[in-house]
């Protein structure tokens, strides 16, 4: 366990920290993906953005996804649109494309994999080491959030960004967590 400890601190530097709407930059105008998009009942073959919570997330509320590299990392802005005013919500980059289910879009993408699966170890589920871009909406029901991480995807395992119903966990046994989930949209992440 400390040998994968020492290895996850060796592998990647914070370039700030991750709070709320979060972080600084990473790099200045690199490569990266572009979405936007209109949440729709999970139905059909082509989900570009899917909503599970019609009360959280309804549908035609919109999203937009960005993605920055750079030599020094990745950065990843979220904003969304006509959601749910007045709460807090959590929401990561996850492996999967979205689907018909929630579930469908896999687990957190990690830059370090833990062993253990689902990961809930701080070691792994961490701010540094995932994309968390927790955020709270206002009373509009719009909101976002940056995250900033000295690291690039690797190719093809980073996939969508899920809405969770809470804020990220961060405690031993819960780190990562953030309750259901509540809307998945499908990014190209590069």
């Amino acid at each position: 366990m400390s040998f994968a400890v020492s290895l996850l601190a060796a592998s990647m530097a914070v370039l700030s920290p991750v709070a709320g709407a979060g972080a600084g930059a990473a790099g200045t105008g690199g490569q990266g993906a572009d979405v936007s998009a209109v949440f729709a009942d999970p139905t059909g073959d082509v989900l570009r953005a899917v909503t599970f919570d019609p009360a959280a997330v309804p549908p035609g509320a919109r999203v937009t996804v960005t993605e920055r590299t750079g030599h020094d990392g990745t950065r990843v802005h979220l904003r969304l649109y006509g959601i749910q005013p007045g709460r807090t919500f959590g929401a990561h980059v996850h492996t999967q494309p979205c689907g018909t289910r929630p579930e469908a879009s896999g687990g957190h993408y990690q830059q370090v994999k833990d062993p253990v699966q689902p990961s809930t170890d701080p070691a792994y589920a961490n701010p540094r080491n995932e994309v968390w871009l927790d955020f709270t909406t206002d009373g509009r029901g719009d909101g976002g959030a940056s995250s900033s991480v000295a690291w690039r995807f690797r190719p093809g395992e980073a996939r969508s960004v899920v809405i969770h119903e809470h804020a990220t966990e961060r405690a031993p046994g819960r780190a990562g967590t953030a309750g259901d989930r509540l809307a998945c949209v499908n990014v190209p992440f590069k």
